[in-house]
């Protein structure tokens, strides 16, 4: 796989001496397949909206590309935020080439040509699957098991959707259910996700594919009155723990920990993520918005970053790459480099019982004392659940802010 990572590299900048002959995509609506299996595609749209700019579309999801370079008959095209990468041969009305993540060395064959459908519809859908669907996924596996809540809405053919669980949300899914065949999608330039399932009364059994490296069995049931644990009960201090202490470096190599001035007699919200984990960035999104808008009141907010890239040099390019995309102004420290896992984040943060999930909000109040830990983050993809989310979320800051 790395070898296929080099070649890729070296064409591009082998291509960027000549400049000759330069073809461009064509404005208009695609429709892309990234291959899962042999015989299984994931698919997506996304239009051209110039040479210069693409939008890739999941449900009510639109991701605003505008990283797009030409080199001789090919396309190089950077997602935004994630390191993820599309190159391309351009070719009579259609693409071909692959979707890469360097870091993670992952590749998938890609191809797209003209069409407004993600998905075929091919025949009258069995059943109609809006509402809440209780689901677990590798239910088989007593290690690998865990569970879901399934929240959909069906037009016709068209599905769309998420998953929640216990750790975050799957974002925004669409696609469509062909009788009793259920296809859903989301593709972000971090994630790519495969949904099938065989829908049969009040009950769904399917797989889960995550890029063409990861598969999973689930199965679900209509439950309308299904509820996850409480999110705010899954991570705490663990006894003989106060407070939270750490010290990390920011982007310029300065040394930050909770015991600096600039969070003295203020509320802190510590927000354990990576840059590339998309329910960190639909989280930092919001926080970087509500921080704008309120750190006048004694509010601060600081970022720890747990990265998988191999140096300190490019997971500082990934926060930087977040913060200008996002319009970051809180400090986004580097707490690990190397490795996202969860087990050695948490020997970073030994305070806690477990790290469970990137991301996770620490809430501490002005005399430093932890008021609340929240795992995980209801996106937008949830409907009402974000709604619920940030109605508690900022009476609850509001509440600490006062005091």
């Amino acid at each position: 796989m790395k070898h296929i990572i080099i070649i890729i590299l070296a064409i591009l900048m082998f291509s960027c001496k000549e400049k000759t002959n330069t073809r461009t995509l064509e404005n208009g609506r695609y429709r892309a397949e990234l291959k899962v299996t042999d015989s299984l595609n994931l698919s997506l749209n996304f239009e051209v909206i110039s040479e210069n700019e693409l939008h890739v579309f999941n449900a009510e999801e639109v991701i605003e590309v505008k990283a797009i370079e030409y080199k001789n008959d090919s396309v190089y095209v950077q997602m935004p935020v994630f390191e993820g990468f599309i190159v391309a041969k351009i070719e009579d009305e259609s693409l071909n080439g692959r979707f890469v993540k360097p870091s993670l060395n992952r590749v998938m064959e890609f191809k797209a040509e003209r069409g407004n459908d993600r998905f075929d519809t091919v025949e009258e859908p069995d059943s109609n699957i809006s509402g809440n669907w209780e689901t677990v996924f590798s239910p088989n596996s007593e290690d690998d098991k865990y569970i879901a809540k399934g929240i959909f809405k069906q037009n016709g053919n068209k599905v769309t959707g998420t998953f929640r669980t216990t750790t975050g949300d799957y974002r925004y899914l669409e696609g469509v259910l062909n009788g009793n065949q259920l296809q859903l999608s989301t593709f972000d330039g971090a994630h790519a996700f495969l949904f099938n399932a065989e829908v049969k009364d009040s009950t769904m059994t399917g797989m889960f594919y995550s890029g063409n490296h990861w598969k999973e069995p689930f199965t679900a049931k209509r439950n309308d009155t299904f509820k996850l644990p409480d999110a705010n009960q899954l991570t705490y201090l663990k006894e003989g723990f106060g407070t939270v202490a750490f010290s990390f470096p920011d982007e310029k190599g300065n040394m930050v920990s909770l015991n600096d001035d600039r969070f003295k007699d203020k509320v802190v919200l510590i927000q354990i993520m990576g840059t590339w984990c998309p329910n960190c960035l639909d989280e930092s999104k919001y926080y970087s918005e509500f921080y704008k808008n309120n750190k006048d009141q004694d509010l601060e907010i600081v970022a720890l970053a747990f990265e998988y890239v191999k140096t300190p040099e490019k997971a500082f390019n990934n926060i930087k790459r977040l913060k200008q995309n996002v319009g970051i102004e809180y400090p986004v420290l580097l707490a690990q480099y190397g490795s996202s896992s969860k087990v050695k984040a948490n020997e970073k943060l030994p305070m806690l019982n477990h790290v469970l999930s990137y991301p996770t909000t620490i809430f501490i109040d002005k005399k430093g004392d932890v008021r609340k830990i929240h795992t995980g983050f209801n996106g937008p993809a949830t409907g009402e659940k974000y709604v619920e989310f940030k109605k508690e979320f900022e009476g609850f800051v509001g509440e600490l802010l006062k005091k």
